[in-house]
């Protein structure tokens, strides 16, 4: 019951967030889901309504650099490989949707990443 309310609290700040915050083509939006064991990000153009460039903990580029997927270290990674695909493809400025949840450990590790890359937000 418990995880219910949690995930509907988080739901109810997502959409307070998502209304303010909007993706484009030439600032998309850098939206981020995190599960018990893995951490996904991508860029998204809300206009458009289609994702630019997907990143996540399962996929082979992230696996053969790190075996663990749920941890700060995975997000740090998973923050270095988004912004090394987002600046291949010319993407340097983005606005950072936390999608409802704290701004801090995996969610705050995966930002600085980013942001060390070179991304702005």
């Amino acid at each position: 019951m418990i995880t219910k309310e949690r995930r509907a609290s988080r739901d109810v700040r997502h959409q307070r967030l998502r209304r303010f915050v909007r993706g484009s083509a030439g600032r998309p939006r850098l939206a981020v889901f995190r599960s018990l064991n893995h951490i996904y990000a991508q860029l998204v153009d809300d206009d458009a309504g289609r994702t630019l460039l997907a990143v996540d903990s399962r996929s082979k580029v992230f696996r053969a650099r790190q075996p663990k997927g749920g941890n700060v270290a995975a997000a740090k990674l998973v923050g270095e490989l988004l912004a090394q695909q987002a600046k291949a493809q010319g993407v340097e400025r983005v606005v950072f949707d936390r999608g409802g949840y704290m701004y801090h450990g995996r969610v705050k590790a995966l930002a600085d990443a980013a942001r060390a890359g070179g991304l702005v937000f």
